[in-house]
């Protein structure tokens, strides 16, 4: 997974509060295998009418080439699903902007190298207004949390170990392995300290 610090792409309103992890990527669809992508099931059947033809409606059916969604309160709320986060990264989807999410969702996003970047929900409100009429470029600073869309510029919440993550492309093993020294040495100072609690080692 490759990290990234500075992100630039179309944005696109999604002004819809409550989309959970099953309209993210509905079920019946998490048994096919991911080489095949995920992305052509993000929000199928929302996307979709009963015919399962694209709807213009939809404001994802009108537009190509978006990488940044705006979205509502609450955004990947329901199940612990991570087939969720890769239907919106292999739809080419890098961020999120929201009020709020799903816990888990957020921390499968992040692990999955894609951004959610809670906003407060006036300033949310702002940058869907300034996308009612078309997508719009949006630049990303991770590092400053910010982001910018022509003069309107906001900041984001981001935990500073997601933040890490994020920029050196690391999901939890990798994190994990940055302290391998430090684990071993706590390891080492514990077989000492109590012998008692490790395994007999063969002689």
């Amino acid at each position: 997974m490759a990290g990234w610090s500075t992100q630039k792409g179309h944005a696109l309103a999604l002004a819809i509060d409550n989309i959970d992890t099953d309209q993210l990527i509905p079920a019946r669809f998490m048994s096919a295998p991911r080489s095949e992508g995920y992305g052509q099931y993000l929000l199928h059947d929302m996307r979709r009418d009963d015919d399962e033809q694209l709807t213009a409606e939809f404001p994802l059916n009108r537009h190509e080439g978006i990488s940044i969604l705006v979205a509502g309160h609450n955004f990947g709320s329901g199940s612990s699903r991570e087939a969720a986060v890769y239907a919106l990264v292999d739809a080419g989807i890098r961020a999120v902007i929201a009020p709020s999410f799903g816990d888990i969702f957020a921390n499968n996003a992040i692990n999955n190298g894609l951004l959610p970047a809670q906003v407060d929900a006036q300033k949310v409100m702002q940058l869907q207004h300034a996308l009612k009429d078309a997508p719009a470029q949006v630049s990303i600073d991770l590092p400053a949390s910010r982001l910018t869309l022509g003069d309107i510029t906001v900041t984001f919440e981001l935990d500073e170990g997601w933040r890490v993550k994020l920029i050196n492309g690391w999901d939890d093993i990798d994190l994990t392995r940055q302290h391998m020294q430090a684990i071993g040495a706590h390891r080492k100072n514990r077989n000492k300290a109590a012998p008692w609690a490790w395994p007999n080692k063969p002689n």
